[in-house]
This record gives structure tokens, C-alpha cells and sequence, in this order.
């Protein structure tokens, strides 16, 4: 086959159109119109970029066209893969649609949308969605406000920043009763919690169970708690190994009880090797840490009376004692 009708078939059949014939289904929740995120069987994922012309596989480093996924799918040689591609050509693809209303004037920055929301105030939805239903203790959720890490969403959502290595945000992790994703144009590096100066910290897959394993070990002076943001970016993996380049440093691998978890700390592993730096691996008892936190809060009435306390309008502290919002951002 000629180069020309390659790239002709390459804009005709969209990765989707490979998933949806093999199977996969789109994860609606986790899924936005830039990362449309589809499962298959027990724990398989793939994520369709760059308007379904490109995918990778978050669990490997797996990823191409449309022509390396039909090859990575059915195990099949270039010219078989081609062929494959060939007869989806006119396929309907039933990927989900965002509505979102149209947009007018110039688009928003990053750091402008950031220092446009407030960090949570005690008795908020926002306040009461971590302290009721994450079961994250108000120590932990004001020393996070405390270093600028996190924002008010709309309906009562969480937003909690990745930073690069100069401190800058970039982008946030979005969570809320109904709904999680990554903020809209935003880049994913490390949501990171307590000591940078640290000679231990723990990566964890979510900002929420960074929080969460702070909280089950007392939020350590001694440990920096970071978040991939549930991905693993080639900028996240350049943070890791650059707070991993002291021999001194102890990397706990703090990934989910699960396949995916052990993928991740897999590479953490890896990454150790290569910069020989101290290593344990923690697992939570449960899939991941928040779930263990708000198991540990359930077998502590004194602790669950503590955040019902703490979620009161009427313990809201006085105005001098309120955090200011950071202007620009962490």
C-alpha cells in the first residue's frame, strides 16, 4: 500500500472506532474531550488523544495510531493491522459527546481561573464534601489551604493543584461528589504536600489519598506526599526522578491495592534502581488510602464526631484567623 493511502486510512478511522469494534466501553466519568479514557475486561484501559487520532496505554508505554492500537489489540503484524483498519472505514463511532456551551471572548489562563476560586472555608459544600464524605481531618485540609493547594469547584467540588518543580501550577485535579477529571488545559505534574525539603516521600495515584495517607500517618515532618493525578505524564515521571536523586532520599511507592497500583509502583521500582534511592512499598489494606481512612474514621466515634465538629458554620474561625487566597496561584 502506498504512504498516501495510509495517511488517507489514518484520517478516516478514528482509534475509537478499533475499541469500540473489540469491545471496550468509554469511561463517561473519567473521560473529557481531549482524554476519552475506555476499559475492557478486568483492569484494561486506554486512553484516546489528539481527536481519537492517537491512544497510549497508561498501564505500559504502549501507544501509536490507529494502526499500532489495531496491531497492540489483536497482536497482528503492520500489514494485518492495515487491513483491519481498512474494513472500519465508515464506521459510526458511538464516543459520548460534551456539550459545553459555546465560549465568546478570550479564553481564561490557568492562573487566572485558579486565583478567581476561593480555598475552602469551614461549613462550605467544598469543606463538608472533604470532611464528611472523604473523612479528610481539618489539620490536614489546613495545612494543604495553608500552602495554596487547594480550591473551591462549582458544586461543591475540589480542586487541588500540580505544581512543576519551580513551585508554578500548572493544572489541578478536579473532584467532587459526581464527577472526576483534570482541569481543561491544564498539565498534569505533581500535586505535592508537606516538606519539600523531606528526605522521604510517598507517591500516591490521587491528591485525595495524599491527603489521606497524611492523615493515617499524621502528617509526617519528615515525608513530602505527592499525587500523580492518577496518570503517569512524562513530566510527573521527570518530578519523581528528580526528588528521587538523592541517595538519602526513601521513595515509598504508596500506589492503590490493585493491578494498576502494582503497575505503578513497578515503575517506581525501576526509577530507583536507576537512581539509588531508598525504597518501600506501602499498600493500603483496602484499594486505596482514602478508603482506609474513612474505615479507620468509622472504628473512631471520636474522630467522626471531630469532622462533624468541624463542618459547622458555627466553628467557622474569626475573620483575622481566615487564610488569604494566594493571587497567582501556589
Amino acid at each position: 500500500m502506498e504512504q498516501h493511502e495510509i495517511e488517507t486510512l489514518r484520517d478516516k478511522v478514528p482509534c475509537a472506532a478499533v475499541l469500540e469494534r473489540e469491545g471496550w466501553k468509554v469511561d463517561v466519568k473519567e473521560s473529557t474531550t481531549r482524554a476519552v479514557k475506555y476499559r475492557h475486561g478486568a483492569g484494561e484501559i486506554i486512553i484516546v488523544i489528539h481527536n481519537g487520532r492517537g491512544w497510549f496505554d497508561p498501564l505500559s508505554d504502549a501507544k501509536g495510531d490507529v494502526f499500532t492500537l489495531a496491531g497492540y489489540l489483536a497482536g497482528i503484524a503492520f500489514p494485518a493491522a492495515v487491513e483491519a483498519v481498512r474494513s472500519l472505514v465508515g464506521h459510526v463511532s458511538a464516543t459520548p459527546t460534551w456539550n459545553r456551551p459555546n465560549r465568546t471572548g478570550t479564553p481564561i489562563s490557568i492562573i487566572e481561573r485558579w486565583r478567581r476560586r476561593r480555598p475552602p472555608t469551614i461549613g462550605s459544600r467544598t469543606w463538608r464534601y472533604l470532611a464528611d464524605e472523604r473523612a479528610i481531618p481539618i489539620s490536614i485540609l489546613q495545612t494543604a489551604n495553608a500552602q495554596g493547594l487547594l480550591r473551591e469547584g462549582p458544586s461543591g467540588s475540589i480542586w487541588m493543584a500540580h505544581v512543576d518543580r519551580a513551585g508554578q501550577l500548572i493544572g489541578w485535579e478536579e473532584r467532587g461528589p459526581q464527577w472526576r477529571r483534570f482541569s481543561t488545559g491544564g498539565a498534569k505534574e505533581l500535586f505535592r504536600l508537606g516538606n519539600e525539603a523531606a528526605l522521604r516521600f510517598c507517591v500516591t495515584e490521587a491528591a485525595i489519598d495524599a491527603m489521606s495517607l497524611a492523615a493515617i500517618e499524621g502528617m509526617r515532618a519528615d515525608t513530602l506526599y505527592v499525587s500523580t493525578g492518577g496518570g503517569w505524564s512524562p513530566a510527573s515521571d521527570a518530578a519523581i526522578r528528580a526528588i528521587a536523586a538523592s541517595p538519602d532520599m526513601l521513595m515509598s511507592a504508596a500506589t492503590d491495592n490493585d493491578r494498576q497500583g502494582e503497575i505503578y509502583a513497578g515503575r517506581l521500582q525501576e526509577i530507583v534502581r536507576e537512581t539509588g534511592c531508598r525504597y518501600e512499598r506501602l499498600r493500603p489494606s483496602t484499594q486505596d488510602w482514602n478508603s482506609d481512612l474513612k474505615r479507620q474514621g468509622r472504628g473512631n466515634p471520636g474522630m467522626k464526631a471531630e469532622r462533624r465538629a468541624e463542618s459547622l458554620p458555627h466553628a467557622r474561625p474569626s475573620r483575622q484567623g481566615k487564610l488569604r487566597p494566594a493571587s497567582a496561584g501556589p
